[in-house]
């Protein structure tokens, strides 16, 4: 039986209940409220929050489009993610001290997997989508780096808190890391593999990933074909 302080209305009891089940789904994976927050592309001019906002609303119609396909509607999201995740500076912080022992060639065979890795998660996810919304509370500016922070609202008014890391490209906002109830994305996968790295090799870390794709890409074939006969 859960305990409640005195004075615990039903509402936070509600939001903390919600906090506790979008956390266990984080264990190696993004829930697709997060994920719509990692998506989209927007107007060079827009600071972070705008930017942000855009990429939700982006998502957000293409989820809500009763018209699209299954597959369409996962191919319009893949399409957004990948102009706005910036990959690369997460693949680095991800695999944080092993980074530096990589050679360029290492580098950018790990971004690929990662990249890999993030679609199927946010993918996998996209049918559990049950019109969540996001409500905005303020951003903060430090050079070419920007927070923006603001709540997850579910269709029974639970609220979740979630705070979106950005890094300027350019002239574009993109985003690196999600954090939700103050768990990072990036510390999440980090600690993985690191231990994966510190208890076999990185040569082994590479190799999973790449079972992971492969057994990803057979399960999905047999789909398409289905789909095309």
């Amino acid at each position: 039986m859960s305990r409640t302080t005195p004075g615990t209305s039903a509402r936070q009891i509600s939001a903390r209940r919600e906090g506790r089940r979008i956390l266990q789904s984080m264990k190696g994976t993004l829930t697709t409220a997060a994920v719509m927050l990692l998506l989209a592309g927007s107007p060079a001019w827009a600071g972070p929050t705008d930017q942000l906002r855009e990429y939700t609303d982006q998502v957000i119609k293409v989820l809500d489009d009763p018209a699209l396909a299954r597959q369409d509607r996962r191919a319009a999201v893949r399409k957004i993610a990948h102009e706005a995740f910036d990959v690369t500076e997460t693949a680095k912080r991800v695999l944080a001290r092993h980074w530096q022992a990589r050679t360029p060639a290492e580098r950018e065979e790990f971004t690929q997997l990662f990249a890999d890795l993030l679609e199927r998660t946010y993918i996998a996810r996209m049918d559990e989508y049950g019109g969540e919304r996001i409500r905005y509370l303020g951003e903060s500016i430090d050079g070419t780096f920007a927070s923006v922070k603001a709540r997850i609202v579910t269709r029974t008014g639970a609220e979740v808190a979630v705070e979106s890391r950005m890094n300027l490209r350019g002239d574009r906002w993109l985003i690196y890391d999600v954090l939700i109830e103050n768990v990072s994305l990036i510390a999440n996968y980090r600690s993985q593999f690191d231990r994966i790295i510190r208890s076999s090799s990185y040569e082994e870390l590479v190799r999973r990933l790449k079972t992971k794709r492969e057994e990803f890409l057979n399960e999905s074939a047999p789909r398409a074909r289905r789909s095309s006969g």
